[in-house]
């Protein structure tokens, strides 16, 4: 059994995203790039089946958990937004050394509000790099950038943050 995003990682275009990672460009992975960013070594953790072993479809709240990454900083702390989620394989493992590593130095960047619902560990949904440049998240945020064809316009902060920080860099 692989891992979702695990063939997909060892991709030769994944050399490139890794060097430009590396040299401070902005990356981010939604859903299945999250798992790609892992499986590739850009973010810690791993994503796997969901609990319950069932596909889930439908819009969460999140909580957003750090702002200072290249994608959160036109959110405020604690911010709750409503994003779709639609995945099978999107429960956020890694094991407590990781975890708490995550949490001590600020990267949990989004959390599920109330129960994760596909059983991530701490309620995560979204983590960042220890240089706050490249950002996973499960949820679909660019399926909530406008009211009429999302359930939200909750999305479009995470765009927003990237084109403020593109400026001041």
């Amino acid at each position: 059994y692989l891992r979702a995003g695990a063939i997909a990682a060892r991709a030769p275009i994944m050399d490139e995203v890794v060097t430009a990672a590396g040299r401070g460009l902005p990356v981010l992975g939604i859903c299945n790039g999250f798992q790609i960013l892992c499986e590739a070594g850009l973010l810690p953790g791993a994503l796997t089946r969901n609990v319950g072993l069932h596909f889930i479809c439908r819009d969460l709240r999140l909580r957003v958990e750090s702002t200072a990454t290249a994608w959160t900083g036109a959110f405020t702390p604690d911010q709750e937004i409503t994003v779709p989620l639609k995945s099978g394989e999107g429960r956020y493992v890694a094991d407590d050394t990781t975890l708490a590593r995550l949490e001590a130095e600020g990267r949990v960047v989004f959390r599920y509000v109330g129960r994760a619902p596909n059983g991530a560990m701490s309620g995560i949904a979204g983590v960042a790099s220890e240089n706050g440049r490249v950002v996973g998240i499960m949820p679909h945020p660019e399926h909530a950038i406008d009211p009429l064809t999302g359930p939200s316009a909750d999305g479009l902060g995470l765009f927003t943050s990237l084109l403020t920080a593109a400026a001041i860099r």
